[in-house]
């Protein structure tokens, strides 16, 4: 058997809709089969790209995947879910339960760090008092356009250690020809639920962001090596595609 070599796919699409359908496609055609040996769904079965980037020229055009009528597929999300998830990304509320929100890391970070009080050892919540969001924005508007720093980061050193570390990872930003684009880096996706919902919300905080600096809304770019889909949904996306294959 000859050297094997990753297996990168480009998908360049129209709207929001357009991307999540080719990458569906390409992704019964292309992807990998493997058994999870850690993380969320061990022991399940996933199908994944190599290495994909995604394109999305309008994103606004279409931001739900359109589901045709007479087909028996529950759609993955909804414009009601997608509003609830705005605010998820623009608030730094968390559950008891939750290690962190994407919201949380966005507009409210904080470390844990150790103490100790009265001989106990305690995991205490240290606030780093900045709101990327805010930052970006006043950045471009006090600054101009012309900069490369203006990135918003998800991910902490400390996540290694975490049972469910963020999937999305790294928010970078450019304006160029008067317009407002994301450059995303998912480090894991899920392609049937999580893909449609973190796309459409990403778009209304890009515009919301483009609104206070004063440009146009611009595109999404989107790159991960962990786009997968769940073996629950195998069969879901060969009737949203039209298309067969084998993938015992």
């Amino acid at each position: 058997m000859g050297e094997e070599f990753l297996k990168p796919v480009s998908i360049d699409a129209f709207d929001l809709d357009d991307a999540w359908f080719q990458c569906l496609s390409a992704i019964l055609d292309q992807g990998h089969v493997y058994t999870i040996t850690r993380g969320s769904y061990e022991g399940q079965r996933r199908l994944e790209f190599d290495f994909i980037s995604v394109r999305v020229r309008k994103p606004a055009h279409q931001i739900i995947p359109i589901i045709p009528e007479g087909m028996s597929i529950p759609a993955p999300t909804d414009m009601d879910y997608i509003q609830g998830y705005l605010s998820y990304l623009l608030t730094g509320a968390k559950t008891e339960t939750e290690d962190y929100t994407y919201g949380e890391r966005l507009v409210d970070p904080k470390v844990k760090v150790k103490q100790n009080r009265d001989g106990k050892e305690l995991i205490c919540e240290m606030p780093l008092n900045v709101n990327q969001i805010d930052e970006v924005i006043k950045m471009y508007k006090e600054k101009g356009q012309g900069t490369n720093q203006a990135v918003m980061e998800i991910g902490m050193p400390s996540d290694i250690k975490l049972a469910d570390p963020p999937c999305l990872r790294l928010i970078d930003t450019r304006i160029r020809y008067g317009k407002l684009h994301f450059i995303l880096y998912f480090r894991s996706w899920d392609l049937w639920g999580g893909f449609p919902s973190n796309l459409g919300g990403l778009q209304l905080v890009k515009q919301y962001m483009a609104g206070e600096i004063g440009v146009d809304d611009g595109e999404i770019i989107a790159v991960s090596k962990g786009l997968h889909l769940y073996d629950y949904a195998w069969d879901l996306a060969k009737l949203r595609t039209n298309k067969t294959r084998d993938l015992k």
